[in-house]
């Protein structure tokens, strides 16, 4: 049987892995498998291969070589820079914010389980960030600030420049959790100004498994994953050659790819998100316009559930998401759109589109063609739709007040 085409809008859960990386993969799964810590020459010629590929990765941060630790996710690099920060400073409180994806809100909870204390900001309506609520909860045992660079679920853009100033100005580590950033913005770390940088290498295609933390030169580091003395004594366990050298030609390909990111996918992208919200009723954008990653559209529409939408979607072979892959099965709505203040119906009708270098016009095209029609008929058989038979009116912003007045009375 053939197999349906897939249309794939999903690129900020996971990325087709380049042609290109496999191609430079595949040697180091069939003829240079030796152990690159190993000291004879057949082991050694991987280590080289290891060490280039980080150089290359570095190159896509604009860091030292010597600066990249390879880890095996964005989780364990995020992970690995809070735990490292409250390990060499002694200090209790870690400050983050209420948007970051579960690597950082699930490690906050852990930390409070063991008796630290974790501040969660919040973000405004639009999703960005107040730096001034920021530099406020900053305090004497705070070890490190931990905010993404640009959310997974809206696209928003924190400004990181500015939350590492304020950092440094109060003697307080600095970690961002870049993972949905390259191939999208350049990155560079030094006029950042950040301590800690995450990367995971699947989101810039390359494979699952292998990830980067950057340690900025000079800052005091304790590793996560204790072992022997790879990566300079920083990350033990034997590295992921093929996956690294995966990664460093994935780097080399999101430093070419920039441009067309920026230009024609931003394109794609508004074209998708005008049309929906020019020609379907009852439809929002969720979160700022701008600053915005160029691939990210996250729409609300009024009066159906998302995982409806996502159903349809794919019968038609149209992959989106209704937020991060890491929350998927959850029945609660999206802890990003809440933490916005969207009224818990809207967000639950909320799907992201997220484009890559591999979508075409013809791609959206597709997706225009079927939405519309998907959308109508789940809001056909809505009982909260005022297209339904049995519900002659609903009011969408009366339902928002009643929110508002209902988490006015929790916070009295």
């Amino acid at each position: 049987m053939e197999q349906q085409k897939v249309y794939y809008f999903d690129n900020n859960a996971t990325t087709r892995v380049a042609p290109e990386v496999v191609d430079a993969m595949i040697p180091f799964l069939r003829e240079f498998w030796g152990n690159p810590s190993s000291a004879y020459g057949f082991g050694a010629q991987v280590h080289g291969h290891v060490e280039a590929a980080r150089e290359k990765v570095a190159t896509l941060v604009g860091a030292d070589p010597k600066e990249v630790v390879f880890t095996s996710c964005g989780t364990e690099s995020n992970n690995s820079a809070i735990h490292s920060a409250l390990v060499t400073t002694g200090k209790r409180h870690v400050i983050t914010t209420k948007v970051e994806h579960s690597a950082n809100i699930n490690f906050g909870e852990h930390l409070q389980k063991m008796g630290f204390e974790v501040t969660y900001l919040p973000v405004e309506s639009d999703g960005s960030l107040d730096l001034h609520v920021l530099e406020q909860s900053i305090r004497p045992d705070t070890a490190i600030v931990s905010a993404m660079y640009a959310n997974n679920e809206t696209g928003v853009i924190f400004p990181i420049e500015e939350v590492a100033a304020i950092c440094r100005s109060k003697g307080v580590l600095c970690h961002t959790d870049a993972v949905q950033v390259p191939g999208k913005l350049p990155i560079d770390v030094k006029r950042l100004g950040v301590d800690f940088l995450s990367l995971s290498a699947h989101k810039l295609h390359a494979p699952k498994g292998v990830g980067m933390l950057y340690v900025k030169k000079r800052t005091r580091y304790t590793p996560y994953v204790i072992g022997g003395h790879q990566e300079r004594g920083r990350r033990g366990g034997t590295e992921s050659v093929a996956n690294i050298v995966g990664f460093g030609r994935a780097a080399e390909l999101a430093l070419a790819t920039l441009e067309d990111e920026n230009t024609r996918v931003r394109a794609l992208r508004d074209r998708l998100e005008g049309w929906i919200l020019s020609n379907i009723p009852n439809t929002v954008r969720n979160g700022a316009k701008e600053p915005r990653l160029p691939n990210t559209a996250n729409i609300a529409f009024d009066f159906v559930e998302a995982e409806a939408v996502l159903m349809l979607l794919d019968q038609v072979g149209i992959c989106a998401s209704s937020g991060s892959a890491c929350t998927t099965g959850s029945l609660d709505p999206s802890h990003v759109l809440s933490a916005m203040g969207i009224v818990p119906m809207r967000a639950r009708g909320s799907v992201r589109f997220s484009l890559g270098i591999y979508n075409t016009a013809e791609d959206v095209d597709y997706v225009l063609q079927h939405l519309p029609r998907i959308i109508q008929k789940l809001r056909d058989i809505s009982p909260l739709s005022p297209e339904h038979p049995d519900n002659d009116r609903y009011d969408i912003e009366a339902a928002r007040k009643k929110h508002e007045e209902e988490m006015a009375s929790v916070k009295e």
